[in-house]
């Protein structure tokens, strides 16, 4: 099988990341990196933005959502795909599904932010509510399959997918390539998973770090014990980090990615208000989870490079958790 196919069971590498961007190149925006001198001297580092939250649909997600579809049969698209999803990832594949002609009949939680929902409807998503349990996600979505026959792309255990999201880093260290770090977001892993695969491709020495909130911690508690330990009830503000790890995304984090840093939900809100404030550009929680772990100097990297990835900038601004000006 050739790198641009690997199959749902195979790591994506190097090369197929690479592939992966040059067949999505067309369809999405590549995103600018911006630096901010204030929050470099916060994090005592000089730090890279990867400003993911200008992309297409506001978020890194339809990066794998093009690639997985791209890579579908015409008689895979007749049938149409089914996610399940908080958000991102939901909107994503509603317009990568679009842009192809096909249905995409999407499961969110119940709980999931109304900005999400209404960005899913806009590009054509199928919104089936459950409840915000992995179980209700899975069970509605086995349902949906069995009625339409559509076909299941997972929003982040799958190899087309992860080699999507790589697609991030890969442009990040191709402009930059003498980062010593680079840190990403995690949930269930798809986009940290593609990072630390491009990341350790292009240049094996950059340390690749997960960022999580402390309030949802499985990726760190699995890197430490060496097995999946699922998150069942997380409580962050980072509503696009609530997912657990899978198979597929656990084997890349345990063996590429070189620490998790954890961050408390002060953190979290205090990195997205300074963002907003120094760098005049919005980014949703999920995306202030990395940029916490930079300000907050949860690394050890004093005058080294590092990049970030904000994830995204999809923020309901009527539920803004900032309170009153200090």
């Amino acid at each position: 099988m050739s790198a641009a196919s690997p199959t749902s069971l195979e790591l994506p590498n190097l090369e197929t990341i690479r592939e992966a961007l040059q067949r999505i190149s067309p369809h999405i925006h590549r995103t600018p990196v911006q630096t901010c001198a204030s929050l470099d001297a916060m994090a005592g580092a000089q730090l890279y933005f990867k400003c993911e939250n200008f992309q297409r649909c506001g978020a890194f997600k339809i990066r794998g959502a093009t690639n997985a579809m791209a890579l579908l049969s015409d008689e895979e698209a007749r049938r149409g795909v089914v996610t399940h999803s908080s958000g991102n990832h939901a909107a994503a594949l509603s317009l990568a599904a679009r842009a192809r002609g096909a249905t995409a009949w999407i499961v969110m939680p119940a709980n999931a932010p109304e900005v999400k929902k209404a960005a899913v409807r806009a590009y054509g998503g199928r919104i089936t509510e459950c409840a915000p349990t992995v179980a209700a996600r899975e069970a509605a979505a086995q349902e949906i399959i069995a009625r339409t026959g559509a076909v299941m792309i997972h929003p982040y255990n799958d190899a087309r997918i992860i080699a999507g999201q790589g697609t991030a880093a890969l442009e990040l260290l191709t402009e930059f390539p003498d980062l010593d770090f680079i840190l990403a977001p995690v949930s269930g892993g798809g986009l940290l998973s593609g990072t630390a695969i491009a990341a350790k491709g292009l240049r094996p020495s950059i340390r690749v770090i997960g960022c999580e909130p402390k309030n949802a911690d499985d990726a760190f508690r699995s890197k430490a014990s060496g097995r999946i330990e699922p998150m069942e009830h997380p409580d962050t503000i980072a509503d696009g980090l609530r997912a657990s790890l899978c198979e597929l995304t656990f084997r890349a984090i345990r063996s590429q990615v070189d620490e998790v840093a954890l961050v408390s939900e002060a953190e979290i809100v205090e990195a997205m208000r300074r963002v907003w404030e120094r760098m005049k550009i919005i980014i949703e929680p999920s995306a202030a989870v990395a940029a916490a772990v930079a300000i907050f100097r949860k690394v050890d990297w004093q005058g080294k490079k590092a990049g970030v990835i904000l994830s995204g900038g999809n923020v309901d601004l009527g539920q803004l958790p900032f309170g009153r000006p200090r």
